[in-house]
């Protein structure tokens, strides 16, 4: 049986990440005759004045990789250079690494810009190594990189097969067919020994295994042989697994200031992407994330702009942080302009297991309800989506209370039993009399005993109504009082209208 399979990303960094995460101005179009005499300019990427990476554009106007910088400036002066920084492509490679834990926890850094994903347990979760592989793609084209991705059942092996296009492999006997066809100079431990192979007649990993192996080892130690017997499977493997830190904050600086938040939605999005990964390989939901919005710095320096989230339930999908990040960038206007995007988790905690029932709730879960009111709060603003929370007091419009969903308060039991209305009037309407009846579009009908509420005597506030729940013609209720009255008092007793039921 072949061990589990091994996925490999393997990301193509494009020239913004080479050069220090800053954009690359596109060649300016050209018109009329002079296209065909002026070449446009191209994109270099030099590592200590040597070109490491240049575009289409850039070789086609005879940049040639391992050029100094004074040949790039006399067969191409035109050509846009930038210098290589190691450390951010070392930052977006780990970056890369954490997002990609929404489909395991175990990831490695490997070398040559490429990432190695333990996918075995994942495969029936997201349907299959196609859909898997889709679906990186995507999260990778949402942090702004492309990939070639393989899938094999050793992990050298898919890094060897993602080095030369995108393959997908799960037996062992089609890996070996695969492997034995690469290129020579595809195994890093081949390289200082390429002349030497090359005059023994060798252009593939085959032909380079077919060798002797105690002249391999003794020629070119231990290192080459065992970088081939892990890729073929006859040696175990041995990965560094990334490991997380115990909270999670991201940040990315902006290639230029920004004024609108609109702009900022890609960049938020890509630091969703990474604390979801961060979730996943955490086994954790959020309740609470803050955006920092970072203006200017130095003698100029601004406060950052601080976008607190919180959740009404945990959550670590993309889709509905970025929704709430989305609704919350759009009601914010900008003091100054934003050079660097932060994203905090600031409330944690384990993430409940899904639901395993059969049928699903009729309306929706309880999270589905949760994510609706958070995502009205992230649009209408937190004033006004108010929930109910009545007070211990007899007389209800003095217990009818409603406070910000978000709020925290000890609220009163509502009387058990007894009618209350969903609609409250702040102040009652007095009704007309016909016939002796309470008459509001229709004469009204009681239909329940009456409720009688006798207080605010301690604040002079008196109340003493008896309540009734009527019904009109057409079947509506509503809930209605009348005003005691003594004996002694010759005024006719009123009646209003204080509430009605949905």
């Amino acid at each position: 049986m072949p061990r589990l399979p091994l996925e490999v990303f393997r990301p193509k960094w494009r020239f913004e990440s080479l050069a220090g995460a800053l954009p690359l101005p596109s060649p300016s179009p050209v018109s009329g005759d002079a296209a065909s005499t002026q070449p446009a300019p191209g994109c270099v990427v030099l590592d200590k004045d040597r070109v490491v990476l240049a575009d289409a554009t850039a070789r086609a106007n005879g940049v040639r990789v391992g050029m100094k910088r004074g040949g790039v400036l006399t067969v191409a002066p035109e050509s846009t250079m930038f210098e290589r920084d190691a450390v951010r492509e070392h930052d977006a490679q780990r970056d890369v690494a954490i997002a990609l834990m929404t489909f395991s926890p175990e990831v490695a850094l490997g070398d040559e810009a490429s990432v190695v994903v333990e996918v075995s347990a994942s495969l029936r979760l997201f349907g299959g190594i196609l859909r898997l592989c889709r679906a990186a793609k995507t999260l990778l084209a949402t942090l702004g990189f492309s990939a070639r991705i393989s899938a094999a059942p050793t992990g050298q092996g898919a890094w060897l097969l993602a080095r030369c296009g995108n393959r997908r492999l799960l037996k062992m006997a089609s890996l070996e067919r695969q492997l034995a066809a690469l290129p020579l100079m595809s195994v890093p431990e081949v390289r200082p020994f390429a002349d030497w192979f090359t005059g023994l007649g060798c252009a593939s990993i085959g032909d380079v295994r077919r060798l002797p192996r105690a002249g391999l080892q003794r020629r070119c130690g231990e290192h080459l042989l065992d970088s081939l017997d892990r890729a073929f499977g006859t040696a175990p493997e041995l990965f560094d697994w990334l490991a997380l830190p115990p909270t999670f904050s991201a940040r990315i600086e902006l290639p230029e200031r920004i004024e609108h938040t609109d702009a900022a939605i890609f960049v938020a999005h890509r630091l969703i992407a990474q604390l979801c990964g961060w979730l996943a390989a955490k086994q954790c939901a959020v309740m609470g994330i803050a955006l920092m919005l970072e203006h200017e710095r130095g003698r100029q320096a601004i406060e950052p702009t601080c976008i607190d989230i919180a959740l009404g339930e945990p959550a670590w999908r993309e889709d509905h942080l970025l929704r709430l990040v989305k609704e919350r960038l759009a009601r914010i206007e900008l003091d100054a302009p934003m050079i660097a995007l932060r994203l905090d988790a600031s409330q944690v905690q384990a993430a409940a297991p899904a639901s395993d029932t059969l049928f699903p709730e009729p309306g929706g879960s309880a999270e589905d309800h949760a994510r609706l009111v958070e995502l009205l709060v992230a649009r209408l603003g937190e004033d006004n989506v108010l929930r109910p929370a009545p007070t211990p007091d007899h007389r209800p419009e003095i217990a009818n209370r409603w406070v910000p969903v978000g709020e925290v308060s000890k609220d009163a039991p509502l009387p058990a039993g007894l009618p209350r209305p969903t609609w409250l009037l702040a102040t009652p309407v007095q009704l007309l009399m016909r016939q002796h009846r309470p008459f509001y579009g229709s004469p009204l009908k009681m239909v329940s005993p009456g409720e009688r509420i006798e207080s605010g005597w301690f604040d002079g506030r008196l109340v003493t109504r008896d309540y009734f729940v009527a019904q009109a013609d057409d079947q509506s209720c509503y809930w209605v009082f009348r005003e005691r009255t003594s004996s002694r008092d010759a005024q006719v007793s009123r009646w209003f209208l204080h509430g009605l039921f949905g």
